[in-house]
Order: structure tokens, then C-alpha cells, then sequence
């Protein structure tokens, strides 16, 4: 049986040209990048051209690139990494963020911006929290389970003008602004002077990359304190030698998601509202998330009195896979934060399913889902 998978916010597969760069550096160029002999210099050099690479694809420096094993670790740094340098300081973020943003910011007490029904963070209860106290704001620019996207170019406005005043009073404490852009480098700008971000988390599992594999952006000025102590890699910002393959594979799969970003988006796009127009007709449905201010990719659906799980087995049995959210918390019987901080109920939550495509989703695979989704609903 030919599987559909429709699980792209979670995972992707490797791509075929991404494999193909990554496969030297298990070889015959396994070499440490922090020898000094020759043939470790070229790996360090290699290192080095990905590096820029990344940095010309966001409009960041290279020294503004550091190479961590993924999303989580780089939320962790950005998060952990700033509180530790301002005891006392106090921290703001969203209350539909990543549980990699959220479980550390729970340690410094972080204050939660609510969200509306939508999911978009409300700029006035922001405007209200930030205190002089305040060193980091970290919203996510696209939710993984409802796909809404952020104002995070509101938001850094927002920041700026705390600065000018703080200036005035002579408040020295920092204010830095973080988001976890993990899920939109295929349909949104990364460029970071344009969004007016100091910290930016990616993720290559997302994006045709390899697993493990991410940066954390740190604007040149940023205080920081590592969190994993060692060999001073990575500007001293993340020690332990370099998984050279993987900063490598996601410096290409970064490239084709930006260099692909405007047929990907206008591919998914048309298909994602064939999918959401047919979900609309054929059952009792709510679409979750903005209708407007979305990544196409992301289709969130509650199918109103059904049991979700008893759906996702139904799909699975006939090869077919989605997810009730994300999966990182998938082994939870709690509902979604992410739902709860919109205000839907728990019974809604509980016959709720995110369905993510991708570019090499087909109308076929679409329309096949549709018929499966009906004997489903009808289990």
C-alpha cells in the first residue's frame, strides 16, 4: 500500500540533494574541524562556507550562526541563555509557544501574552506586560499546530520603542526579541534586520533536513550565556565538536526551501484551499487557526462530536497519517495548550486533527483522504 502522509509540521524526509552534500562528512571527510592539520582545516573551512551560506539566506553575519542539534536545543540556548545573563530580569512569551520555549521560560516565571481565537498573540496585553524588568519577548512566527503567523514585525516595533524610552530613563537592561521560526522557512521571509529579531531559532527536521540539525541566529551585542559547557565551539556559545554532515545538510536544505519559496507556497497554497473548501462542504467542520494570516501548508480541523484518536487509527489502518498536534507532546492526554490558550473546549480539542502538506503533496493523494476521512467519521 502506497502511503499519504500528511505529517510535514512534524517531519520531512531528507532531500535527495541534501543527502547527497551531507554523505562526504561521514566518509572520507569525517575529519575533527577544530584539528589543525590540513585536511581537518578543509572540514573547518567547509563548516565555514555553510555558515555564510545560512547567514546570506537570513541577512545575518556569519558569527551570527551557531550550529546546534535542532529547534529544542536552540530554543533552550536562546531562552535559558539570556535569563542567565540578567538574574531578576523577567521574561514575556506567548502562551501558544513550542513547549521548547515554554518549559524554560517556566523556570524565570515567564509572563504568557494571550492569544484571540484565532491564534494571534493580542499587542496590547504585550504592550501591558513588558515592565522595565523585561530582557526577553520570544513569539513563535508560525504556530506548528495551527499554522497562524505571527506580527512579528509589529512586535519588534513594539520592542523599539520600549528601547528609545528605557534610553530616556536610563534604564540600561536590554530588551531582546526571539522567535521560533521553525516552521516557516518554505513560505515566509527569514530575513532578520526585515523582522527586527535579535534571536531566531530554525530547524532542519522541517525542512528536507536532516534531524538534530538547527541554528540558533544571535544578533552581533546579544549577552548570552552558553549552556553547554566544553571546548568553546561555536564562538564558545555551544560546546562539543561539530556534527559537520548535519550543519552542512541544513545549510543546503535551508537554500532550496528559500531558493523553492515562491512555487511551494503558490502550489500548497491552491491545494490547501481545495482541501479546506471540500473539508467546508462535505462535513461539520471548523477550521482552526487564521484564514488569512496562515502558512498554507497547515490545516487545522475540528470534526465536531468526533473522537480524533478513533479517526487518526482509522486513517493510519488504511495508510494515511496526520496528527492530533504536535508530536512532540503527542504522548499526552492533556488537550493541546495551543487550543486552550484560543478558547477551545476540550471536547473540541479532543476531535481535533492537523493535517500538513508539502510540496510533493498531490490533489489525488487529497481527494483519496476525503473519501477515507468519510467512512471515518462514519466508524
Amino acid at each position: 500500500m502506497n502511503h499519504i502522509y500528511l505529517d510535514y509540521a512534524a517531519a520531512s524526509p531528507i532531500h535527495p540533494d541534501v543527502l547527497k552534500v551531507m554523505l562526504p562528512f561521514f566518509s572520507e571527510k569525517f575529519y575533527n574541524p577544530s584539528a589543525l592539520y590540513s585536511e581537518a582545516r578543509n572540514v573547518k573551512e567547509a563548516m565555514n562556507s555553510a555558515r555564510a551560506q545560512i547567514g546570506q539566506v537570513i541577512g545575518a553575519r556569519p558569527s551570527e550562526i551557531i550550529f546546534t542539534a535542532g529547534g529544542t536545543e536552540s530554543a533552550n540556548l536562546a531562552i535559558t541563555g539570556v535569563a542567565e545573563c540578567f538574574p531578576g530580569s523577567e521574561i514575556i512569551v506567548s502562551s501558544i509557544e513550542h513547549e521548547a520555549v515554554l518549559k524554560p521560560a517556566n523556570k524565570y516565571n515567564a509572563n504568557l501574552i494571550p492569544v484571540d481565537e484565532k491564534g494571534l498573540v493580542k499587542l496590547d496585553c504585550l504592550r501591558e506586560l513588558i515592565s522595565d524588568k523585561t530582557v526577553l519577548i520570544s513569539v513563535m512566527y508560525a504556530n506548528n499546530e495551527v499554522g497562524t503567523v505571527q506580527p512579528i514585525k509589529d512586535i519588534s516595533e513594539i520592542v523599539k520603542l520600549v528601547r528609545v524610552a528605557r534610553l530616556k530613563k536610563g534604564i540600561k537592561t536590554p530588551i531582546y526579541l526571539h522567535t521560533d521560526a521553525a516552521q516557516a522557512p518554505q513560505y515566509l521571509d527569514l530575513n532578520v534586520a526585515r523582522l527586527g529579531v535579535d534571536l531566531m531559532t530554525l530547524n532542519g527536521g522541517k525542512i528536507y533536513g536532516p534531524k538534530q540539525s538547527g541554528i540558533l541566529f544571535v544578533k552581533a551585542g546579544v549577552k548570552l550565556r552558553p549552556i553547554i559547557l566544553g571546548g568553546g565551539q561555536e564562538f564558545g556559545y555551544r560546546s562539543g565538536t561539530e556534527n559537520t554532515a548535519s550543519c552542512i545538510g541544513f545549510a543546503k536544505a535551508l537554500d532550496l526551501a528559500t531558493q523553492n519559496r515562491t512555487d511551494t507556497s503558490k502550489k500548497v497554497s491552491e491545494l490547501a484551499k481545495y482541501f479546506m473548501r471540500e473539508l467546508e462542504n462535505k462535513f461539520e467542520v471548523t477550521i482552526n487557526g487564521h484564514k488569512k494570516l496562515r502558512i498554507p501548508n497547515n490545516i487545522h480541523v475540528t470534526f465536531k462530536g468526533a473522537d480524533n484518536e478513533r479517526v487518526l487509527f482509522y486513517l493510519d489502518q488504511n495508510g494515511i497519517f496526520a496528527s492530533a498536534g504536535s508530536a512532540c507532546s503527542a504522548s499526552s492526554d492533556e488537550p493541546s495548550h495551543v487550543l486552550k490558550a484560543m478558547g477551545i473546549s476540550d471536547k473540541d480539542a479532543r476531535s481535533s486533527i492537523r493535517f500538513s502538506l508539502s510540496k510533493d503533496t498531490t490533489k489525488d493523494e487529497i481527494d483519496l483522504v476525503l473519501k477515507k476521512l468519510a467512512s471515518a467519521l462514519k466508524a
